[in-house]
């Protein structure tokens, strides 16, 4: 069986920058352990696999270890890759998803994910969260995600991880967000997922549901410029709704290719 297989690069405007995501058309969905094989083959943090069923597509979103609940650049480099690639006709996609109807609107070079809004709440922080980190955090909260609060954004440019410590918590499907006002935006953030092939994931979409109200609320602004500080760097867009986000973002294909299924 032969698959196309694109790899885009999310939230960026340059190839080698954002967060890379494989994205794989199919006619029919596969099972699942050929999925997470795929997945695994590519090497990236998270795979896209979408059936166009006509009015929806039906999109589900897979890392080398698990399906997940909810991909923010994996799905706007599936949008960029039907827009760009697959000449997809209308600027208005919606996508059937684990996390419900989600709308992607297409306005020049960007890309606009409505998203759920998930606001984190205050918390403790497990033990061996706070053995792994070299810098405590002023605040924990929790959503999906652990939140922590820095002082500074050097703070977070200088946050590393004790891996074998921070390997002996299981989130799934969650991980650990790091977050503090920016220098020249409005919040920084990184993340990090404990038991996962790839430690730090470049530009997370789905964490800012839960950055996005919390730095609204704390600013008192709902339109923000978010920088994801990670060494690829990513920049989101962000507007705070009642129940929802839109983080809009920009995206470059890096590779276009075939895949072969015995």
């Amino acid at each position: 069986m032969k698959l196309e297989l694109y790899q885009i690069d999310a939230f960026t405007d340059k190839i080698f920058g954002g967060n890379p995501a494989c994205v794989v058309p199919l006619d029919k969905w596969l099972p699942n352990d050929i999925l997470l094989k795929i997945t695994k083959e590519n090497a990236v943090a998270e795979t896209a696999f979408f059936v166009d069923k006509g009015e929806k597509i039906h999109l589900r979103w897979f890392t080398p270890e698990i399906e997940m609940d909810l991909c923010g650049h994996a799905t706007l480099a599936t949008a960029h890759c039907l827009k760009t690639i697959l000449d997809y006709k209308n600027d208005k996609i919606i996508f059937e998803t684990l996390s419900g109807d989600l709308t992607v609107i297409v306005e020049n070079d960007f890309y606009f994910l409505d998203l759920p809004s998930r606001m984190p709440l205050e918390s403790s922080l497990p033990e061996n969260i706070s053995k792994s980190l070299n810098i405590q955090p002023k605040e924990v909260l929790k959503s999906r995600d652990y939140v922590l609060l820095y002082d500074s954004e050097d703070d977070i440019k200088n946050i590393s991880i004790d891996r074998q410590v921070f390997d002996e918590i299981n989130l799934d499907p969650g991980g650990v967000v790091v977050t503090a006002k920016g220098v020249n935006c409005d919040f920084v953030s990184r993340f990090f997922t404990p038991q996962a092939s790839i430690l730090e994931d470049p530009v997370t979409g789905s964490a800012h549901c839960s950055l996005i109200p919390f730095w609204a609320n704390r600013l008192q602004k709902n339109e923000l410029t978010a920088l994801q500080i990670s060494e690829r760097i990513g920049k989101l867009i962000c507007t705070n709704k009642e129940n929802r986000v839109i983080i809009s973002g920009q995206a470059r294909t890096y590779s276009i290719g075939n895949l072969w299924i015995e």
